[in-house]
């Protein structure tokens, strides 16, 4: 996943990509859970929910022929997400240790205490724009991607563009429907092998 997701980023020719890949890199985006509990709570959750996230543009922006620019298919696929690998040195995400000292199995992660508060969208934006510069475009479709579950859920009525209404939705899909079924499959064949 991360040679794939590192590929797709170095076709992006904007100035400070290749300072934007290293950055990401060490902070932990590979590493990184997508959520607390809900979908891909686990090591690497994060880019594997950016790339599903991303491939459903792809096609959702082939069957709307929307003619949407790669570039931004590329960026606001796959970074949408990036505030949630965390800053400052910090993880977004933490370990949710019970009393008992073992990691809790229905919610394994909290978000991070250590770390100031900022919703994932906004902070996405900010270190994406340390290293390249986004389009306006590119910028609201990130800080909006959540839609009406985000924070900006009554700034977005009656302002939605081709490119925030793609990844809103290649963002539900993924979640709601790509991940829910992976996970689905996936404990149908640890059922199999138990047998």
């Amino acid at each position: 996943m991360r040679d794939t997701i590192i590929k797709l980023l170095e076709q992006v020719k904007r100035p400070g990509m290749t300072d934007l890949i290293e950055h990401i890199t060490e902070r932990g985006f590979f590493d990184a859970p997508c959520s607390t509990d809900k979908h891909l709570s686990c090591e690497g959750g994060l880019a594997r929910h950016s790339f599903n996230v991303f491939d459903v543009m792809l096609h959702l922006n082939n069957t709307f022929t929307a003619e949407l620019p790669y570039e931004s298919l590329v960026l606001c696929g796959l970074l949408h997400d990036l505030g949630k690998m965390g800053d400052h040195a910090k993880p977004y995400y933490a370990p949710n240790v019970l009393k008992s000292g073992t990691v809790s199995a229905a919610k394994p992660y909290i978000t991070n205490k250590d770390l100031i508060y900022l919703p994932h969208e906004v902070r996405s934006v900010m270190i994406i724009e340390r290293f390249i510069e986004l389009t306006e475009d590119e910028e609201a479709a990130i800080l909006w991607h959540n839609g009406l579950y985000g924070a900006f859920k009554y700034d977005i009525p009656g302002k939605e563009t081709q490119l925030y209404m793609v990844l809103h939705f290649a963002d539900m899909w993924a979640s709601r429907v790509v991940e829910e079924r992976n996970a689905l499959i996936s404990e149908a064949l640890k059922e199999k092998e138990a047998e």
